[in-house]
């Protein structure tokens, strides 16, 4: 892991997941950085119950406390809190939407 990334990829991804006995939806949080030299470090897949700020704000502590100090750009799909828990754990980095999300985002007004 780098002390410095240039980009990082937060997401959630939602699965169903069998537990005691029965499906669930659950949450894998992913951190996915573009390292200073181009390369690309996955810094972790944190799975919980739901996606909310309150994890993500946890999720984010962890980089900080294996060596990460500083981010450049974090690119995020901006659910409620989101940006507010990246600029609590990395309060420089430059937050960027999601392309993607913007365009799926969009694409639900157009007929």
């Amino acid at each position: 892991m780098e002390r410095a990334y240039a980009v990082v990829w937060l997401d959630a991804i939602h699965l169903k997941v069998k537990e005691d006995g029965r499906v669930i939806t659950k949450a894998v949080y992913t951190l996915l950085g573009l390292g200073l030299d181009g390369h690309k470090d996955l810094f972790g897949l944190y799975v919980h119950h739901t996606e909310g700020a309150k994890f993500w704000l946890n999720v984010l502590t962890d980089p900080k406390q294996r060596g990460v100090e500083g981010l450049l750009i974090v690119c995020i799909d901006n659910p409620k809190g989101f940006v507010e828990a990246v600029a609590m754990a990395f309060p420089q980095a430059d937050i960027q939407l999601c392309i993607v999300h913007q365009v799926r985002n969009t694409l639900k007004y157009v007929s």
